[in-house]
């Protein structure tokens, strides 16, 4: 598939497809005309680096697990101390991230029960 049915696919943007391949994080093939040529591979390939960007993980880091992305997951042959003390990392911060979140989200809920409670009128 061309660079815009993988975008339509994806919902990503081309200029962040080109920039995912400027960076190594995805190799299309190349047709003898030059156009890029997209396999169902790459559809889950922009879906995972997606994922992990959304995670909050760098483009840095993806780059460095990127060879050992499978289209369903991970798939660690071998582990790499730098690569391995990123993750951990990473995943430490995402942990503090949804502590946070959940504290917020239960003050929220605290809020809104002490409204119901109070049988205040809400307005619109």
């Amino acid at each position: 598939m061309q660079i815009g049915e993988l975008s339509r696919r994806t919902q990503t943007p081309t200029r962040l497809l080109r920039y995912y391949e400027e960076q190594g994080l995805l190799v299309p093939d190349r047709l003898p005309n030059g156009y890029r040529d997209y396999d169902d591979e790459d559809e889950n390939r922009v879906r995972q680096v997606r994922g992990l960007l959304e995670a909050g993980v760098s483009t840095r880091v993806i780059g460095q697990i990127i060879p050992c992305l499978a289209p369903r997951g991970l798939l660690v042959p071998y582990a790499c101390a730098e690569t391995y003390a990123a993750l951990v990392e990473q995943r430490d911060r995402l942990n503090n991230k949804i502590n946070d979140l959940t504290r917020h989200r239960d003050a929220i809920d605290d809020y809104l029960h002490d409204v119901r409670s109070s049988e205040l009128p809400v307005s619109p």
